[in-house]
């Protein structure tokens, strides 16, 4: 469902990364941009699912808030996901917003549906800088390798899966189910080009070990929005969906 401030129809490098389980190659990371108001939302979500099942993506789930109107208040959404999608929005050029939308290594974007084309984009991007990530202790450790250039040090917290029941809405009656579905972004650092290892406090070692998260090394364009992603890491917490 495109939004133009906001855009209707819901439409919808490779990197080294390292879970709490295994470490391999992947292509790249999704963030897809969905809504539970949005009807055309649930085969892109379905998508995401089979692809971070497969396990060679960081997949992330963004839930945003402006189809709420249409008479089903998101339970997951949140403004910041939605200020984030305008981000990439600005950043892209481009002069809307819609959903089902996937954001692929911060550099492009599809419908979140299209598989083939997310696969497509993904492997046209090389692998540039290793990031890790892992429990140490009561902390966890993220060590960044060396490159070129400067970015932040992003983590996205998530929820392994949950389902919800829509009451309201574009998709009443339906049970849908959501995996990865970010509830917090934190930037923990800043990367100078120079191996580096950040180690995240005790105090949100729990909530990693609940859901888990995702390590992005990411830069911004000047105005301070988010762009490519160079380096990511997944790190799942201890429940398994």
């Amino acid at each position: 469902m495109p939004l133009k401030f906001p855009l209707s129809i819901c439409l919808l490098g490779t990197f080294l990364v390292t879970s709490a389980h295994a470490q391999e190659a992947v292509k790249g990371v999704v963030e897809l941009f969905t809504s539970q108001g949005c009807s055309s939302c649930p085969p892109a979500d379905e998508a995401l699912r089979k692809m971070i099942q497969k396990g060679d993506v960081v997949g992330l789930s963004y839930h945003v808030d402006y189809w709420n109107y249409l008479g089903w208040a998101d339970s997951l959404a949140s403004k910041e996901n939605t200020e984030r999608q305008y981000g990439y929005m600005r950043a892209l050029g481009r002069n809307g917003v819609y959903t089902p939308q996937a954001i692929l290594n911060g550099r492009d974007h599809v419908k979140g549906a299209d598989v083939r084309g997310i696969y497509d984009r993904l492997d046209a991007f090389k692998r540039e800088v290793p990031v890790s990530s892992k429990f140490a202790g009561d902390e966890v450790e993220i060590d960044i390798g060396a490159g070129s250039g400067k970015a932040d040090v992003v983590v996205a917290y998530f929820t392994r899966e949950q389902t919800v029941d829509v009451q309201k809405g574009e998709n009443q009656g339906k049970k849908m189910s959501y995996w990865h579905s970010v509830y917090d972004v934190q930037t923990v650092g800043m990367w100078d080009g120079s191996p580096m290892t950040v180690k995240l406090p005790a105090s949100v070692v729990a909530k990693v070990k609940k859901g888990g998260c995702a390590v992005l090394l990411q830069t911004a364009n000047a105005s301070g929005d988010p762009a490519a992603i160079v380096g990511a890491s997944i790190l799942l917490g201890n429940e398994t969906p």
